[in-house]
């Protein structure tokens, strides 16, 4: 069994309570609704906004919609993340805070739990490009992070396995 991050738990959790479990069930409009997020698309570029009790998403509406799923993980982050307005906050937190977002967005738009349950033959490119409706470099991206994460804890468990005590 393979050690998981807490966003990797949190997004498998938050999913399952939606009853996402498949690719083709990531809808961002549909993830919008079940967490009472209300998306406005306009001219600008994608950012989130929220209050104590309501949040917004404003997408760009002249993105493609693989770069509006993309953005929509990227500001669902900010929402489920992160609190305070950030023209206010110390530069280097706000880059944590993008830094953060930014790590979201990839698990939330390709979670790991769904790559897990893809045959190993299916882990192309192109081919998680196609699945989760994301733009070749993105999937290229999510791809290698997920390999490196396990290449990275084969290794470990491998070195651990050999311990004596």
């Amino acid at each position: 069994m393979f050690y998981t991050t807490h966003t990797e738990n949190f997004l498998k959790i938050l999913y399952n309570r939606m009853d996402i479990f498949k690719p083709q069930q990531l809808n961002f409009t549909l993830i919008a609704s079940k967490l009472c997020i209300r998306i406005i698309y306009w001219s600008d570029e994608s950012q989130a906004l929220f209050t104590k009790d309501k949040a917004y998403i404003f997408l760009n509406e002249e993105l493609t919609h693989q770069q509006q799923w993309q953005d929509f993980c990227h500001e669902l982050g900010h929402v489920l993340l992160h609190t305070g307005n950030q023209q206010r906050m110390y530069p280097l937190f706000r880059e944590y805070q993008e830094y953060k977002a930014n790590n979201f967005m990839y698990h939330a738009c390709i979670p790991s739990f769904m790559l897990d349950e893809l045959e190993p033959s299916d882990l192309t490119v192109e081919n998680v490009q196609q699945l989760f409706n994301v733009e070749f470099d993105f999937a290229f991206k999510r791809l290698e992070q997920y390999r490196s994460k396990k290449l990275h804890m084969l290794n470990w468990n491998s070195e651990t396995d050999n311990f004596i005590l």
